[in-house]
């Protein structure tokens, strides 16, 4: 950056690997501070380098975001040394890869708690503070799978439905009270993240994100075209405009066509078995930065999500078409 001049104070929560990591470089590249909250203390100090080599200011934390007091705890602390939060971004989740029924109760929660109750965590921090000022802006990291759950990933599909209907209830009150703090939600594609490696699993094939694959930085992107332009809903690659508009358009059909290609679409027998341990429980050492396994695959660009960006308009019309030509393919199936 060539300007002294913040753009503000950002949070990011699971910012020190995946698509988090992402997010704090790109926000950091357009001119905020950035405060990093993760559990893995290397990743969090080596994010914070990656930040402060801008010319940005950082702050790290190393917290679990299921705990809520320790999550209010730091960001009185980030508004201590940073200055008062503008942008709070919700992106920290867990999980696993299993069958719902052999999926251990003590797992479903603590994937439950992390990727939804850190993301009600993270809100009540944010808008403790925002609320009062009537400024500031929540994002919160979605999915597509928040619009269409798939096989072998309930407890995070689960967590992000809930997070849509607990966004939707928030956004409800701030305009019923006529707050000026906005609260948006940006819905992801399947995403080449560190996520992938440390997955907890009990099959031996290395686990892999549903393809289409993009590079974390098309989704780091969106969230900051968001930080910059507040919208309150956001999707995220032509695979997330197309199942969600196909969930919408042919429920039935989309319950058939997941069933038959999610489950072995969510391995990658080429990259034989993952040798990091999982992550849901307590945090992997070592800085993992951002890409998981996957370049080989993973696009670096999104044609929607550019044209989201530069043409609104084109997008919307796109969207129009995208529903369309759904709607004539039912027909088609339907014969």
């Amino acid at each position: 950056m060539s300007s002294t001049t913040s753009r503000g104070v950002a949070v990011v929560t699971g910012g020190s690997a995946g698509l988090g990591r992402a997010i704090v470089r790109e926000l950091a590249d357009r001119g905020w501070d950035v405060a990093v909250l993760a559990r893995g203390r290397d990743g969090v100090d080596a994010a914070t380098a990656e930040v402060r080599a801008t010319g940005r200011r950082a702050h790290g934390i190393s917290v679990d975001v299921a705990d809520n007091a320790a999550v209010d705890a730091a960001a009185s602390e980030i508004e201590a040394e940073l200055g008062e939060i503008d942008l709070w971004v919700n992106n920290v989740m867990s999980g696993s890869i299993a069958p719902f029924l052999e999926t251990t109760p003590e797992d479903y929660e603590r994937a439950t708690q992390v990727t939804y109750l850190g993301t009600v965590n993270g809100t009540r921090a944010a808008l403790t503070r925002m609320r009062p000022r009537n400024r500031g802006h929540v994002i919160q990291i979605g999915s597509a799978l928040a619009h269409r759950g798939i096989p072998l990933q309930a407890a995070y599909c689960g967590s992000k439905h809930a997070v849509h209907g607990f966004t939707d209830s928030v956004v409800s009150e701030l305009t019923h009270e006529g707050s000026a703090v906005a609260v948006s939600i940006v819905d992801m594609p399947a995403l080449n993240t560190t996520q992938f490696g440390w997955v907890k699993s009990p099959f031996s094939e290395h686990p892999q994100p549903v393809p289409p694959i993009y590079q974390p930085e098309v989704g780091a992107r969106a969230v900051a075209d968001v930080a910059d332009k507040p919208r309150r809903r956001t999707w995220v690659g032509e695979s997330t405009v197309g199942l969600v508009l196909g969930t919408r358009v042919a429920g039935r059909f989309m319950d058939w066509y997941l069933a038959r290609n999610a489950w072995e679409g969510q391995f990658a027998p080429d990259k034989g078995s993952s040798t990091t341990p999982p992550n849901l429980y307590e945090p992997v050492p070592g800085d993992h930065g951002a890409h998981g396994a996957f370049d080989d695959r993973a696009r670096g660009e999104s044609i929607q999500t550019r044209a989201l960006r530069h043409r609104p308009e084109l997008y919307s019309a796109a969207s129009v078409a995208v529903v369309a030509a759904l709607a004539g393919v039912v027909k088609l199936l339907r014969r």
